[in-house]
């Protein structure tokens, strides 16, 4: 049974469904048993990292994802991945769940000091993944496959754990990971069959 953590953040309901539609068993908690018992678990999220991090620290789920993310595979979704580093720069300075090294930082500057300020900020729909490092997770993952995103802040100083990357006037972090912990940047309950076919591949880890 893979666990998706309900703690008010995120369309658990789209996530459910892409995971049913591939014969998934999976149960929406915020149960520390039940994620205990689950065989993998995914973070999704949507909104501001900041209110995200205060949401898990007052369901008490912070020190359960980060024992659980030593002992099974552990995937974050789109600001769900984001919450998996160090720190975010999202209205201030806000401090994640650490399991994965690096920062989270506003989008837009960075396109501007790469000479790209005409690209939209949110990097918003489709956009190829190029795999960067072979991994379990994107076993089902085709070269240039597309994926869809939705976000103005991005991983940065990450490079040890990026796996996959998608180009928008820079490289975009798309695929994290070490160990047992997982993230995409990218929805992939929104990216059609590839996206269905990562999470096929996560739930075989």
């Amino acid at each position: 049974m893979i666990a998706i953590v309900e703690y008010g953040v995120g369309n658990l309901a789209s996530l459910a469904g892409s995971l049913e539609s591939l014969g998934l068993g999976c149960e929406v908690t915020r149960d520390p048993a039940r994620l205990a018992a689950a065989s993998q678990i995914i973070l999704p999220g949507v909104g501001a990292f900041g209110d995200a991090m205060q949401k898990l620290w007052e369901t008490g789920l912070v020190p359960v994802l980060k024992a659980e993310a030593g002992r099974k595979p552990l995937l974050g979704i789109c600001l769900g991945m984001q919450l998996l580093f160090e720190k975010s720069y999202e209205f201030g300075e806000h401090e994640g769940l650490g399991l994965l090294p690096g920062s989270v930082c506003p989008l837009g500057p960075d396109l501007a000091a790469c000479g790209r300020p005409e690209l939209k900020v949110p990097h918003m729909g489709w956009n190829r993944l190029d795999v960067l490092r072979e991994d379990p997770i994107l076993a089902n993952t085709r070269p240039g496959e597309y994926f869809y995103y939705v976000h103005s802040f991005y991983a940065k100083q990450c490079e040890a754990v990026t796996l996959a990357a998608s180009p928008y006037g820079l490289p975009v972090p798309g695929v994290v990971g070490r160990g047992r912990v997982y993230g995409t940047q990218f929805h992939p309950e929104k990216s059609g069959d590839a996206g269905l076919r990562l999470l096929a591949a996560f739930a075989r880890l």
